[in-house]
């Protein structure tokens, strides 16, 4: 539950407790803390084992689909993909990312991009298919 908390976040947590709570109340505190998160624990523990008493066999079928969300939790997209639409094989999707080109492929297919130099200015300033005519 607590497994992402380090040192650093328990000192602050510590020296926030003493500030707020005081050095008198500290102890008294952390001892109904301690006492709470037992009983917390036995209380889960208990309703587990009466739930697998009463349910008997079919308790484990209810744990399997949570289980399962539990293992897609941690599973990228790709592999979410893979596993239910292929049934786990991710060859398909390895060919199409084989055939499709990559940055290089498409830099080198296309040749340099033109420079200032290649671009024409025009030579008129009327619309192509008009004839103009110099009355000077």
């Amino acid at each position: 539950m607590f497994s992402s908390i380090g040192w650093s976040e328990t000192i602050i947590l510590v020296v926030a407790a003493l500030i707020i709570i005081g050095p008198e109340r500290l102890p008294g505190a952390l001892r109904w803390t301690v006492t709470s998160v037992r009983r917390l624990r036995d209380f889960a523990g208990d309703a587990t084992t009466h739930l697998k008493q009463e349910i008997g066999p079919e308790f484990e079928e209810l744990r399997k689909p949570l289980a399962e969300l539990d293992k897609m939790r941690g599973m990228s997209p790709r592999s979410l993909v893979t596993q239910h639409l292929f049934d786990g094989d991710d060859s398909i999707l390895r060919d199409i990312e084989n055939a499709l080109p990559t940055t290089e492929d498409l830099n080198v297919a296309d040749g340099p991009a033109p420079g200032p130099a290649a671009i024409e200015p025009p030579t008129s300033s009327a619309p192509p298919g008009w004839q103009t005519t110099d009355y000077t």
